[in-house]
């Protein structure tokens, strides 16, 4: 029989003890085997096993993290003993070192690189004082003799000075080296300790309580010994995963391979050890329901009047604050919260933007996942989907005479695609990097997929002229003519999607008019016509070329204006 029981006994663990009754407390070593990381926290399930004797007994899980959220305390147990979960409950504790091992182990290291760097500053302390002795020998050797001392053999013979030279060439050489051997030893260990405090930095200030654990206890009650299989599970702060996507377009087969991955981060306190990694879309921090709506008030603003204070009120409320402080005897130390509580004030209320989708959806990773509480991130495989497109080159020629490839979409699979970053690739060949936006199953979307030399996009003003108008000559006439070449060197047909803008009048005095294409040739729907009007001036043309089809586009267009009025935005 398998039981799952929440915290919420507190009152079973106070009728019991009251009762004075007393259960044998059991550590057991338990492990991680799984975790559930949603995209602001984890849920870790640990597991152990427990030989039970009849009657009471304490199962005791000790060093877990500090920042572990109490009411998120599952257990299930399972086993031979005929065993009932009589509560559960956890206990905060503070201990003089470090509790998390991965700290300790860095701080030993840092002990250990600091003695090593002790020795070779002693080393080098040494050798100074051998270098700084064979320059007293070189000047005792080498100062002239006294004035007393004028028998033979007082000066050293040249045999003698050639000793000396060797002897200190060969002595200041090897003190060299040494020197020189011992500073890289310096510089690598240098590199090591600043390598070693810079990953104890981030692991000290990821863990919440550094210097605490969490102790939590399970009690259960047997009617016969026994073995018992205990799952522990447990929330905590600091995991996150957000999705990552690779698109790859086949072009010989025209479809694309989409790659759904999950940057998962650790950083709770708890390395992953080849546990089982569950990721979800799912946003605990949300809450069960839908928030309520305040009501929406509408009223005649009132403003507050606005007087300068007085000297009486900056007396009284001086006094206030003496009176809070324990000054003059008016009221206790430590009462300035019953001070500040006389000036009410409306509390404000925080509100946070927070991303939501449609459904949530739970990816079980399919291979065992090794991730140390370091906030090092790891991206893991969630699913692989191949997509048929409907291709399409769209450009802006009068920004860019480039074309780029554009795919159409549908999600046909069964779960949601987070917004995420997408990495595009031609068949091997990285091209870009995007934005994917939430696609929910069935929904279409674009995906951008680069730059693509294979159509070539031109364009070029043929004719401008500026002109008198009307009987008087008070009108100004300014015509435009523009050609647009579109070229597909490509093997395969393509359409090719551009767009042109048409100048927009902000006054009736500027009239604009299209001569070419003329107004019957373009429509309001995409796929009515060739060309389609799009709001802001915008004409969008579709043009569908054969492989090696060049074709011409022409744009012509006046602006008729009085001539007695300047003009903005004439090129």
């Amino acid at each position: 029989m398998k039981t799952f029981y929440p915290l919420f006994l507190p009152a079973i663990a106070l009728v019991l003890s009251a009762a004075g009754l007393t259960a044998a407390a059991l550590p057991v070593p338990s492990q991680l085997t799984s975790a559930t990381v949603y995209l602001d926290r984890a849920v870790v399930t640990r597991t152990a096993k427990a030989q039970l004797p009849a009657g009471e007994t304490e199962l005791v899980f000790e060093r877990l993290p500090a920042s572990l959220f109490d009411a998120s305390l599952q257990v299930s147990a399972r086993g031979t003993a005929s065993a009932a979960i009589l509560d559960v409950n956890a206990r905060l504790t503070y201990v003089e070192g470090t509790t998390n091992p991965r700290i300790k182990a860095l701080e030993d290291e840092l002990s250990g690189l600091q003695r090593q760097d002790t020795e070779l500053k002693s080393k080098l302390v040494l050798l100074d004082q051998q270098r700084a002795l064979l320059g007293r020998i070189e000047t005792a050797v080498t100062a002239p003799p006294p004035r007393e001392a004028t028998t033979t053999g007082a000066r050293p013979s040249f045999e003698e000075w050639q000793k000396l030279l060797s002897f200190q060439s060969d002595n200041l050489t090897r003190l060299s080296s040494e020197q020189q051997a011992i500073g890289k030893q310096r510089e690598d260990l240098a590199a090591k300790t600043a390598a070693a405090e810079a990953q104890l930095n981030v692991l000290r200030s990821q863990q919440r309580g550094a210097r605490s654990y969490k102790t939590v206890t399970v009690r259960v009650a047997a009617s016969s010994a026994g073995s018992l299989d205990v799952a522990l599970s447990y929330g905590l702060p600091g995991a996150s995963w957000m999705p990552a996507y690779d698109a790859r377009l086949r072009t010989e087969r025209r479809s694309v391979e989409l790659t759904y991955f999950g940057v998962v981060r650790n950083g709770t306190g708890e390395d992953w050890n080849a546990l089982a990694l569950t990721l979800s879309t799912a946003r605990p921090s949300q809450g069960g329901g839908a928030p309520t709506l305040p009501p929406w008030v509408v009223d005649i603003f009132r403003p507050m009047p606005m007087s300068l204070p007085t000297a009486s009120a900056y007396t009284e409320a001086s006094a206030k604050r003496s009176r809070a402080q324990g000054i003059g005897g008016a009221a206790p130390a430590g009462n300035l919260a019953v001070a500040d509580a006389l000036e009410e004030k409306d509390a404000i209320v925080a509100q946070a933007t927070v991303e939501s989708s449609a459904t949530s959806a739970t990816f079980k990773i399919a291979n065992p996942v090794t991730l140390p509480s370091d906030n090092t991130t790891q991206r893991v495989a969630i699913a692989l989907a191949k997509l048929v497109p409907t291709l399409r080159y769209e450009a802006t020629p009068k920004l860019l005479e480039v074309a780029f490839l554009s795919a159409s979409l549908a999600n046909t699979t069964e779960f949601p695609l987070l917004a995420g970053a997408v990495n595009t690739f031609l068949d091997d060949t990285f091209v870009a990097t995007s934005r994917l936006k939430t696609v929910m199953p069935g929904e279409r979307f674009d995906l951008a997929l680069g730059a693509d030399d294979g159509i070539a996009v031109k364009r070029r003003l043929v004719n401008r002229f500026a002109e008198d108008t009307g009987l008087t000559g008070k009108g100004r006439r300014v015509t435009y003519e523009f050609l647009v070449t579109l070229t597909n060197n490509k093997k395969t047909p393509e359409r090719i999607v551009f767009k042109e803008a048409v100048p927009v009048s902000r006054d009736e005095k500027i009239v604009v008019k299209l001569l070419t294409p003329l107004e019957r040739d373009i429509g309001t729907v995409e796929g009515q016509r060739e060309i389609t009007r799009e709001p802001e001036g915008r004409l969008s043309w579709r043009i569908d070329l054969k492989p090696g089809e060049k074709r011409e586009i022409p744009l012509k267009l006046s602006i008729d204006y009085p001539s007695e009025i300047m003009v903005s935005g004439l090129d």
